[in-house]
């Protein structure tokens, strides 16, 4: 059941985001769709499959055990269901913050987190461009708080769904009107605040971590407000890897964390 209502909503969100782009495209594409979004594909079906593997019952299976052991923090005295729903919540979401602060500073994490930032463009699948050893060890990490904390299953699911469409929505290549979108980033990562995350400045890509609210970055000092260049002349990827060769065919994408540059 977590599967397809995962599934479901991760899927009308993607068809409501490419359907936008279709319509109202913020920029236009350096690299043919067709070439980029077929190598994302077979990334994110490679990573579900290794993660189905690995954990076969997924977070929410994990979260279920863990409960029934009554292990983690939250299971160690009596609270309200909603307290524990609201605080792991909150403490996934830090978690994920720090988790991708990480993969920017750490030599070896950010050979890794580089196959997503050497993206040419910059849309809706780009928040499904991820190596699979980072999937995995952000699956790890994810575990690993469910279990520390005792986080109730229903938090797990709710903040499962809400991060892959908050991914899907902030890397979208459209534009919310100017007045929405200044009301909205007090809130949530727009798409222009995560714009700035993809450009390749090196102190701006180290900026706006946030996956779904603003406020970690507000709180940890890792906020830029406006790109140096204007919104509409962010550039985007990774001066290192300009080459289409290099940056979107999958078996690339597969060993660009093996190369020294």
């Amino acid at each position: 059941m977590e599967t397809w209502i995962r599934l479901s909503i991760f899927l009308g969100v993607l068809a409501l985001m490419l359907l936008w782009e279709a319509r109202q495209p913020k920029r236009v594409a350096r690299v043919s769709r067709w070439h980029r979004w077929r190598s994302h594909l077979a990334l994110i079906l490679t990573s579900s499959v290794l993660m189905r593997l690995v954990a076969p019952v997924g977070l929410t299976g994990i979260a279920l055990w863990v409960t029934e052991n009554n292990w983690g923090v939250f299971n160690q005295f009596e609270r309200p269901l909603w307290l524990a729903i609201a605080l792991g919540l909150i403490a996934l979401d830090v978690v994920l913050y720090w988790q991708h602060r990480a993969f920017h500073r750490i030599p070896w994490l950010w050979r890794l987190h580089r196959v997503h930032h050497a993206d040419p463009d910059f849309d809706v699948t780009t928040g499904v461009r991820f190596h699979p050893i980072e999937m995995l060890l952000s699956l790890a990490i994810k575990a690993a708080t469910i279990t520390l904390l005792g986080i109730p299953a229903s938090a797990v699911l709710i903040f499962e769904v809400t991060l892959n469409a908050c991914s899907l929505f902030n890397h979208g290549n459209v534009q919310l009107p100017p007045k929405l979108e200044s009301i909205v980033r007090k809130i949530l990562i727009t798409q222009e605040l995560h714009r700035i995350h993809h450009s390749s400045l090196k102190r701006e890509t180290n900026s706006n971590y946030g996956f779904s609210v603003v406020w970690w970055d507000w709180l940890f000092g890792s906020y830029t407000d406006r790109a140096s260049a204007g919104s509409d002349h962010v550039d985007i990827g990774l001066q290192a890897y300009r080459n289409e060769k290099q940056n979107t065919p999958y078996i690339e994408l597969i060993k660009l964390p093996f190369y020294k540059k």
